[in-house]
């Protein structure tokens, strides 16, 4: 094939899209502006092709043709059809600012940062992409509502590119975009994303579950046209005017309810809903009465989503009911506009708001503002924004209700911890204990829809380790890391002083100590704190840091002669230890840590007490690391059959017969106890201190599963003191 033939195919495809495109719009005024932008597009993008052969024009305008199916206003249209030509031609914002005002360069600004990220791995990436994706946000929706138009076109012709890149952006497309607009209330948009990766990851399960549903459509579609027919008739008859029709689940939602209960695609019974789509909100309720009068309906399978939307936005009625040939079937029930909200989410707020309110926070996204406070904050990795950031994405909802009477949305299986923090992260920090329903519970008790939550404070209470083992949202997830790490540098801090102070004396150096702190960036430190807190926390020792700071500074470089004659010295009959594949040593266990088999452990030879074993995660050995002569690896000695000392501790409701029921599991797992002591806080909760023998940390942990399966248990930690 010519050149020329390949221009002129070029031309046509560009011609016949851009011709589609401006025969959509019918405001004279917002074609001339689009022409504009569509001639902009094509002279800058002139020459560029796609890996599919096509000019690359003609992505940019499909993703406008996209944006318009959505009703997305003309700025944002505009912005699509120049949102690649800052980051792929010689245009600068600068140019787009003064040919097209500053809106359209903001948007064009946010797309274009979203993609120029540069990434230390995929995990990484991912992270990033994320957070980025997020704090775009912030300026403006639409960047994300253009961004996913461009990422549908994309995974559209993801064939074309090669296996590694397409599993790339397949992947990316299921763990980022697919759960964002899924939060963003973009069902439409989620389905076909999450088809399409589907597609693209697992082909032959998506050809599978496609090569099903229409071998069994016409089947189904029959038995959908005569449920369908009585409903339809009733409404009539009280002249509501609606349209009734059917629809299958996504590919990729039958296949994750395929995987998730281990049953056949023909043995799932809600493969697919009845839709009912009428004009005013009183007829969904109305429709709602027929639909129940013609089938009956099954208990706890009603969901009222108009009284109580979902925070994406979300707006309908569900229910479930038995059809005359026994079959479940799920009806839902909305108006026109509800339902075009549920298809495009967010995006339908240009349709209903007027320009004035364009790039304000809705409050189907009032979510974000959390989400976008943790983002924002310094305090945290990308790889752990990604993980607090997935908790919120893809969970169902309950709704709850403070004691004033205030609704309150929080993720399923969310506890009182979420719900005061939810509230305010003050709240969540003092609390000590909750009441639901007037009855006191565990702060690890899930919630259930309708339940009424009282919050009790202590001024003097702090938060510990083991909320994180229990808190479901991202808010109290991150708020409870925060103040645990702040925690930790303060700790680490204080140990690192003390450290460098001791071995500054210990070396006759202390007025060297000034000149040290201040040239910490010579040992490759951004700050002064974050060398104090890495040697406080066992990272680095003094003796690591001094030749880098003072190289001219000599120390005695010559073995401790005492502690390798020691070690000769100190054999003697081994209770579980070995050093090095040497046996007979005098081994004593660190009182501080208590560690058990099991646990990753290293010995320190302690002039006149022998081997002392540690746990790695030990806090004691920062101010022993920068004696690493006398740090020396040890092993369990798998042969020997001996008990090991180990403490507990429990926090429970203060009930009759608890601390009855928690010996008898910890018997019959064959423990002996050594010791108990409890304390009862005024807010009813106990805390319980058990010192038990055990052989190894496998059965330590069988005992505390054991204990926090008992009812009213609320946390179960093993002290190491």
């Amino acid at each position: 094939m010519s050149d020329k033939v390949v221009k002129n195919k070029d031309s046509d495809v560009i011609a016949d899209k851009s011709n589609f495109l401006l025969q959509r719009i019918s405001s004279k005024k917002n074609k001339k502006e689009l022409e504009n932008a569509l001639e902009f597009s094509i002279r800058m993008h002139h020459g560029q092709i796609r890996k599919s052969g096509l000019p690359f024009v003609s992505h940019c305008i499909d993703v406008a043709n996209k944006l318009l199916d959505w009703k997305m206003d003309q700025t944002t249209i505009i912005s699509a059809l120049l949102h690649d030509v800052v980051e792929d031609t010689e245009v600068t914002l600068k140019d787009i600012k003064k040919e097209f005002g500053s809106d359209v360069a903001t948007l064009v600004d946010g797309v274009t940062k979203v993609e120029n990220i540069a990434f230390r791995s995929i995990e990484h990436k991912q992270a990033e992409n994320f957070t980025k994706l997020f704090l775009s946000l912030a300026n403006d929706l639409r960047v994300i509502i253009i961004k996913f138009a461009d990422r549908l076109n994309n995974m559209e012709t993801i064939q074309f590119l090669s296996p590694e890149k397409r599993k790339e952006i397949a992947l990316e497309t299921k763990e980022i975009f697919v759960p964002l607009a899924h939060r963003l209330g973009m069902a439409k948009v989620k389905w076909e994303l999450e088809d399409l990766s589907l597609k693209c990851l697992d082909l032959r399960a998506y050809n599978s579950i496609k090569k099903k549903i229409e071998t069994s459509s016409k089947l189904n579609e029959d038995i959908l046209s005569s449920a369908i027919k009585p409903i339809k008739s009733e409404l009539d008859s009280y002249n509501i005017e609606s349209s009734i029709f059917g629809r299958y689940k996504s590919i990729s939602s039958i296949h994750r309810k395929i995987n998730n209960s281990g049953k056949k695609f023909e043995e799932i019974y809600d493969l697919y809903a009845i839709r009912i789509v009428v004009n005013k909100v009183e007829e969904c309720y109305l429709a709602l009465g027929v639909i129940h009068n013609t089938y009956p309906p099954i208990q706890d399978r009603f969901k009222d989503f108009i009284a109580t939307p979902k925070t994406n936005g979300y707006q309908s009625i569900h229910t479930t009911v038995l059809t005359k040939d026994n079959r479940l079937t799920e009806v839902q029930i909305r108006t026109k506009d509800m339902d075009y909200t549920a298809e495009v989410g967010v995006a339908a707020h240009w349709l209903y708001k007027g320009n004035d309110e364009i790039g304000e926070f809705d409050s189907q996204v009032s979510w974000l503002r959390d989400l976008l406070s943790i983002l924002s904050s310094d305090s945290a990795e990308p790889e752990e924004l990604m993980d607090l950031l997935k908790i919120d994405m893809f969970e169902d909802e309950i709704f709850v209700f403070t004691p004033a009477g205030d609704l309150m949305k929080l993720p399923i299986n969310s506890t009182p911890l979420d719900f005061a923090f939810a509230i305010h992260g003050g709240l969540g920090f003092t609390t000590v204990r909750s009441k639901v329903n007037k009855k006191l519970v565990p702060l690890s008790y899930n919630l259930q829809s309708g339940d009424i939550v009282e919050i009790e404070t202590n001024k003097n209470q702090t938060p510990n380790s083991g909320w994180l083992k229990f808190v479901k949202t991202s808010r109290a997830k991150h708020e409870i890391s925060k103040y645990l790490r702040k925690i930790e540098l303060e700790e680490s801090l204080k140990i690192g002083r003390e450290l460098i102070e001791k071995n500054f004396r210990k070396l006759k150096i202390l007025d060297r100590l000034l000149e040290f702190k201040k040239n910490y960036s010579k040992a490759g430190y951004k700050t002064l704190d974050n060398m104090i807190s890495d040697i406080g926390r066992g990272g680095s020792t003094v003796k690591d840091i001094l030749p880098k700071v003072f190289p001219d500074l000599k120390t005695n470089k010559n073995k401790d002669i005492e502690d390798i004659e020691f070690i000769d010295a100190a054999r003697s009959d081994v209770d579980g230890i070995d050093l090095d594949g040497v046996k007979n040593l005098v081994v004593e266990y660190a009182k501080c840590c208590n560690p058990i088999p099991g646990d990753e452990v290293i010995g320190y030879i302690s002039r006149g007490r022998g081997l002392i074993v540690h746990m790695h995660s030990c806090s004691n050995l920062s101010s022993l690391s920068s004696k690493e002569e006398r740090l020396v690896s040890v092993n369990w000695n798998a042969k020997q059959n001996l008990s090991f000392r180990s403490k507990i501790h429990i926090t429970c409701n203060d009930t009759a017969g608890m601390l009855n029921e928690i010996a008898d599991v910890i018997s019959k797992n064959k423990v002996n106890i050594l010791d108990v002591s409890t304390d009862v806080t005024e807010g009813g909760m106990a805390n319980i201190w058990i010192i038990c023998k055990v052989e190894s940390r496998k059965k330590l942990d069988t005992v505390i599963k054991a204990i926090q399966n008992i009812k009213h248990v609320d946390s179960v930690e093993r002290v190491h003191e």
